[in-house]
């Protein structure tokens, strides 16, 4: 598997993230190339070898022509100008979920409607809708199947936006990256973008350390400036999943929980699952003055931290919460369908690539047989694992 692991250590915009693919050996060609597809016009594009601190990387410019007519687009325009487009489906999957957190966070800290009477002005021109789409382009040209990203540095200051002075960072950045791994720095400077944050909010697995890899590329994308403190620039290494340990950083979120009626659960769990969390279970436990109570424990990706905390909120009596990353080492699984003389029933497989630890029966398939045939669950669970070839 190939991933990549963006160093977020000055910070992430959206021509950085370019930067970083071309320097890391995306071809501005074929970049130019797909993004015609979108059938923008007033721009051209380049790249040019830049030093940021004494490191060597790759600035990306996109320069929009004078006679160019500057467009403030909706979100909903932006959509259907990326779905209208003849890029690939993945690319347009990528490109409007990115454009959908930065949308949502917008929306929420202008207090406007999440519709088309949201207007995105900077993030609606074309620049910042060539670095969207432009990262999703770099993402498929490079073959990366999944992206890993460090804790994102923030900088502090103001900037004049559209909307007026802006504290740095930007409410919307902040708004997007809730939930996940940040830092402020005393970098007089904004070094996260509402695209930047976009890009790493909708893109990535996870947050944290880098994840097991032996990396094969690595890249700068320059910022703009020149920064005193730290080189602004997004380091990104590409290279290959080590599959042998398949080791991930996740986030566990525990709650205890002493006056909330237990079949309460099951519906707690089934939106849990339904917004993404890995798993989710109940313990027993005692609290104070002896009284009998529940742990609630959540296991996810960092970068769903948020929905997983409003989930608990929403539907327990929680008032409080503790979350950590954590590293999991997981088998490999795959289902295998196997037949049997009451049916077919899917099989999961688990252990190391070529040997099987484990064989699960799935349990719905096994009791959907047991009731048909009207034989006992344990018969059927028994004659699926018998047919697993090891």
């Amino acid at each position: 598997m190939r991933i990549a692991y963006f160093d977020c250590f000055s910070g992430i915009s959206g021509d950085m993230t370019i930067g970083a693919f071309l320097d890391a050996g995306l071809k501005l060609k074929a970049l130019t190339k797909e993004l015609a597809k979108l059938k923008l016009t007033g721009y051209e594009l380049g790249a040019r070898r830049v030093k940021r601190g004494g490191i060597t990387g790759t600035k990306f410019d996109v320069t929009l022509r004078k006679s160019a007519h500057h467009t403030h687009r909706s979100l909903s325009e932006i959509l259907r100008l990326i779905a209208k487009s003849g890029l690939s489906r993945r690319v347009k999957e990528d490109a409007s979920a990115i454009f959908t957190v930065i949308g949502r966070a917008e929306a929420k800290v202008h207090g406007v409607r999440e519709s088309q009477y949201v207007r995105f002005h900077e993030v609606g021109d074309a620049d910042s809708i060539i670095d969207v789409v432009g990262a999703a382009v770099a993402r498929e040209e490079l073959g990366i199947d999944e992206i890993y990203v460090s804790r994102v540095a923030l900088g502090r200051t103001f900037v004049r936006t559209s909307h007026g002075a802006l504290p740095v960072p930007a409410p919307a950045t902040f708004e997007i990256l809730k939930g996940m791994p940040s830092s402020l720095t005393g970098v007089e400077a904004e070094l996260t973008t509402p695209t930047g944050a976009g890009i790493v909010k909708a893109l990535a697995r996870s947050f944290g350390e880098p994840p097991a890899m032996r990396v094969e590329r690595i890249g700068y994308g320059a910022g703009s400036r020149d920064l005193e403190r730290l080189p602004n620039m997004l380091r990104v290494a590409i290279g290959q999943a080590d599959r042998a340990s398949n080791s991930a950083r996740i986030t566990v979120v525990e709650t205890n929980i002493d006056d909330l009626a237990p079949n309460h659960f099951e519906y707690i769990f089934e939106r849990l699952f339904k917004e993404g969390a890995l798993d989710v279970f109940v313990t027993h436990i005692q609290m104070k003055k002896s009284r009998p109570a529940f742990k609630l424990t959540v296991l996810a990706d960092a970068g769903i931290l948020d929905k997983m905390q409003r989930v608990i909120f929403e539907e327990t009596t929680a008032i409080g919460m503790r979350y950590y990353e954590a590293d999991r080492f997981i088998l490999d699984r795959k289902i295998v369908p196997v037949k049997t003389k009451y049916g077919k029933v899917n099989v999961k497989l688990s252990g190391p690539a070529g040997h099987i630890f484990t064989a699960a029966p799935e349990y719905e398939d096994c009791a959907t047989l047991a009731r048909s045939k009207k034989v006992p669950l344990k018969a059927v669970y028994d004659e699926a694992k018998r047919h697993v070839k090891v």
